[in-house]
């Protein structure tokens, strides 16, 4: 390899490794806030219920104004930056942000306003308004910041990207876990502001419980006030390389872009929405998801509520129990939810940095650059992923008691979930590498596919008794399924991609099978020579079982060599890793 093929790779890996550090981060303290505020008194799946409906219509409306901004202003930038024209890419970067603030605007006010019809009549789930407001403002923050984390990935820089997602989510999971807490009184004497609020709920009765929904919207608006926050921290780091910038502009040669500002303007949405096209359709997705799985629980149950739990059958239910049972049961999926997408935060560092990439290698010409950068991705996706599904599947429940103790029901969902989380993690490398050679409506054709076969299994299968919510986790499977086909049959067909069977699924699928025969056996072992009760003897077999799993998953990926001597020099500190390995013997 030579020096400037060494230098890309480094710049490739060593972006990834900052977008994946910030990931984790984010992910783990949003499972914190999450796993705290589950099990304050009062808010349990009920809450977890409400809260998940009023996200997922903001996330609609976030994905329709925002979701495509990063990706799409990152790639116009990294196509002109490469070819040193650091005056037209900053332009884009200033349209790109008047267009989206005014956009951000718009959709902010139409989240605000029709929360209720939206609660009452869409999603069928009264009081999820109050979260939609709570999250109303955030919409508008979201969408400027987006401007500019895409104007520094497309200048190779992921700090901005990375950096503010981190302070964002430290915020957030602080003041999620404070707000809700000052709602049920744990802090009396700021306790006075907050009742006065809280009494806006139309249906206040001067009880001294706190309903879930408004410990909910507490919640949310702790995300609204740390995108405030974020968006601060990014136009502080925009001014400190301020000067570097208008430095670049000075000595560009000059630009080609003549167009006016208004073509310029279509033409960044030209772009920027039909890759958020997937991700719209994603979030249009999960508000349909909702509504069905609301409807068919209450179908389902129409006639009796069955036992779960520590209740009683309730036959004949009033709408109102059957409304609870409903709102209990989506926030119970809502849990594996959080989970599930903890691990897709390990591979969105490489769909992410895949865009501006793959644009900037095929603005030179470098077809074969983009095809090695998209096949190492996707066995590194495999490789991530997969002991994540398999651990999943066989630690389930051992994680429920850990996280959620004080409303631990659900786990078999989480469990039923992680066969939908491969395919769903290699789309999402797949829809990078797209979006990057310009295939930017497929993702969205693919997700499309996927999503009506979704709507179709859910009328079908949750209507069922027997089946009722898992049917919501069934469908979710064949969603991925026939997203990923449609995604990977495309890219290959423009890029190849170099796959063999045995390195990309027959070694990593021994390995995860193998790896979590250990971690059951361990953990039943451990719980079972530790009393067999209690959350202690639970934390402590399932943290061993953990960690003897990922040792050995390491160790077996190593030993039947699934990732070559070149693999291994593409990681972050790549040649300090070959080194120690060919010392152990296990690569010469």
């Amino acid at each position: 390899m030579n020096k400037i093929n060494e230098n890309k790779t480094y710049s490739f890996m060593g972006n990834v490794a900052i977008i994946l550090f910030a990931q984790i981060m984010v992910k783990v303290l949003g499972l914190v806030y999450r796993m705290v505020i589950t099990n304050i008194d009062g808010f349990g799946d009920i809450g977890n219920g409400f809260y998940n409906a009023g996200f997922q219509v903001y996330t609609v409306l976030l994905a329709i104004s925002s979701v495509g901004i990063p990706n799409a202003i990152a790639k116009m930038v990294a196509e002109r930056a490469t070819l040193g024209d650091y005056r037209a890419a900053h332009r884009i970067f200033k349209t790109a942000f008047t267009l989206f603030a005014a956009i951000g605007l718009v959709c902010a006010a139409i989240l605000y306003l029709g929360a209720d019809f939206i609660a009452v009549h869409i999603v069928n789930m009264d009081g999820a308004q109050y979260v939609m407001r709570a999250l109303a403002p955030s919409i508008f923050f979201v969408c400027v910041s987006s401007v500019i984390r895409g104007y520094f990935q497309g200048l190779n820089d992921m700090k901005a990207t990375s950096f503010s997602q981190m302070l964002e989510q430290v915020f957030k999971c602080g003041l999620t876990v404070v707000l809700v807490l000052l709602t049920v009184g744990t802090m009396p004497g700021i306790m006075q502001l907050f009742t006065r609020i809280t009494m806006l709920y139309n249906d206040a009765t001067g009880s001294s419980s706190t309903p879930p929904e408004i410990m909910a919207a507490w919640a949310n608006a702790a995300s609204s006030i740390s995108t405030m926050i974020s968006f601060a921290y990014l136009i502080l780091f925009y001014m400190r390389r301020k000067k570097g910038l208008d430095e670049k502009i000075r000595q560009s040669a000059v630009s080609d872009l003549k167009t006016s500002t208004g073509r310029l303007m279509r033409s960044i949405l030209m772009l920027s929405i039909p890759i958020s096209l997937a991700s719209i359709i994603t979030a249009v997705n999960r508000v349909v998801d909702l509504a069905t799985i609301t409807r068919g629980i209450e179908a389902a149950f129409a006639d009796m509520i069955p036992a779960r739990g520590g209740a009683a059958a309730i036959f004949n239910p009033t709408a109102e129990q059957l409304n609870s049972e409903a709102t209990a049961l989506s926030g119970m999926l809502s849990k594996s939810d959080t989970l599930f997408n903890m691990p897709l935060a390990l591979n969105t560092a490489f769909a992410t940095v895949l865009v501006p990439s793959i644009a900037g290698a095929l603005a030179r010409g470098d077809k074969k650059d983009a095809s090695g950068k998209t096949s190492y991705s996707f066995l590194i996706s495999i490789l991530l992923i997969l002991p994540c599904a398999i651990g999943y599947i066989v630690m389930a429940q051992p994680l429920y008691n850990i996280i959620y103790p004080a409303a631990s029901d659900g786990a078999d969902l989480l469990a039923l979930m992680s066969v939908a989380l491969i395919f769903s993690a290699l789309t999402q490398t797949l829809t990078g590498a797209l979006q990057g050679i310009g295939k930017v409506y497929i993702p969205a054709i693919g997700i499309l596919a996927g999503c009506v076969c979704k709507v179709i299994l859910n009328l079908l299968l949750i209507r069922i008794p027997s089946i009722n919510i898992y049917g919501a986790a069934i469908s979710s499977i064949a969603c991925q399924l026939v997203a990923f086909l449609i995604n990977f049959f495309v890219l290959i067909r423009f890029i190849p991609l170099h796959l063999t069977f045995t390195k990309y699924v027959a070694k990593p699928l021994t390995a995860g099978v193998i790896m979590g025969g250990a971690a059951a056996g361990v953990y039943r072992l451990l719980y079972w020579l530790l009393g067999g009760t209690g959350y202690t003897a639970n934390l402590v077999a399932a943290l061993a079982s953990i960690a003897v799993a990922a040792a050995l998953y390491i160790t077996l990926i190593l030993v039947m060599k699934t990732m070559s001597k070149e693999d291994i020099l593409l990681l972050p500190a790549g040649g300090k890793i070959y080194a120690a390995l060919s010392k152990l013997g296990l690569y010469k």
